[in-house]
C-alpha cells in the first residue's frame, strides 16, 4: 500500500517535471501531448526570460513516442512565433514520419516555420481566433550580397513551400502569392490567415478546439 502511494506520488512528479521542462505529458488513454510554445531554438541558445521550443528536446521525444508501444497517438498543440528554419522543419519532418495517429491544434497562432509544424499532422485543426503568418525567409546577423546567398535563401523558401504543399491542400502557386503579399503586413511581405481563413487556403482541415482535436485522434486510433 505504502509502496503504490510512494509510486503514485513519483509518477505525478514526473509528470509535473515534464510539463513544466518539456511541455509534454501522457494524457492517459495512451495518448501523448506535446506543446510547441514560444520560439523554436536552434543551434543558438536564446536569452533565458525568452519561451523556447528546443529542438534538441523535442526530436528525442518525438523518437521516444514512435518507439513506445503503449503510446497510440500523438496530439500536438502549437502557440509559436515561428523561429529556426532547420530546426522547426526537423520537428515536421519527424512528426510527418511517425507511424502513430497525429493531431495538430493551432491555438494562439503558428507562424513562419510553424506552418510546416502544423500541417505535419495526419489531421489539423485551428481555433477561431488562431492565427497563421505566411512570409518569406528571413535571415539575422550578416548578409553577404552575393548571387550564392539569394539561391541558397530560395533553396531554403522552397524546401519550406514543398513540405506545406506535400501535407496540406495549399496549392504551391497560392502559398507564393501569399508569402510575397505587399498589403498587408506594414514595411514587411506575407499574410496574416485567421482562423476558417487558414482552412480556406487548404493549410489547417478543420476550425476546432482541443475536443474535437482529441476526438478526432480518438478517432484516427481506432478507439
Amino acid at each position: 500500500m505504502e509502496a503504490n502511494k510512494t509510486q503514485d506520488i513519483e509518477t505525478k512528479e514526473n509528470t509535473r517535471e515534464n510539463i513544466l521542462e518539456f511541455g509534454q505529458s501522457d494524457m492517459g488513454n495512451s495518448i501523448h501531448l506535446l506543446s510547441v510554445i514560444g520560439e523554436i531554438e536552434g543551434h543558438e541558445s536564446l536569452p533565458s526570460n525568452s519561451k523556447t521550443t528546443k529542438y534538441e528536446h523535442v526530436l528525442p521525444q518525438l523518437a521516444s513516442i514512435e518507439e513506445n508501444r503503449s503510446i497510440r497517438g500523438l496530439l500536438i498543440l502549437l502557440n509559436t512565433v515561428g523561429g529556426d528554419v532547420e530546426a522547426g522543419l526537423a520537428i515536421a519532418e519527424m512528426i510527418a514520419s511517425i507511424s502513430k495517429p497525429t493531431v495538430s491544434l493551432v491555438l494562439g497562432g503558428s507562424h513562419s516555420i510553424g506552418v510546416p509544424i502544423a500541417v505535419s499532422a495526419d489531421y489539423s485543426f485551428i481555433v477561431k481566433t488562431g492565427t497563421m503568418v505566411i512570409h518569406p525567409v528571413r535571415m539575422s546577423g550578416t548578409v553577404i550580397g552575393a548571387p550564392q546567398t539569394y539561391d541558397y535563401f530560395q533553396q531554403m523558401q522552397n524546401r519550406i513551400i514543398n513540405f506545406i504543399t506535400e501535407h496540406s491542400s495549399a496549392p504551391q502557386k497560392r502559398l507564393e502569392e501569399l508569402m510575397l503579399n505587399t498589403g498587408m503586413l506594414t514595411k514587411d511581405l506575407g499574410t496574416i490567415l485567421v482562423g476558417q481563413e487558414a482552412v480556406d487556403e487548404g493549410l489547417i482541415n478543420e476550425v476546432g478546439g482541443i475536443s474535437q482535436a482529441i476526438e478526432k485522434l480518438h478517432r484516427l486510433c481506432g478507439g
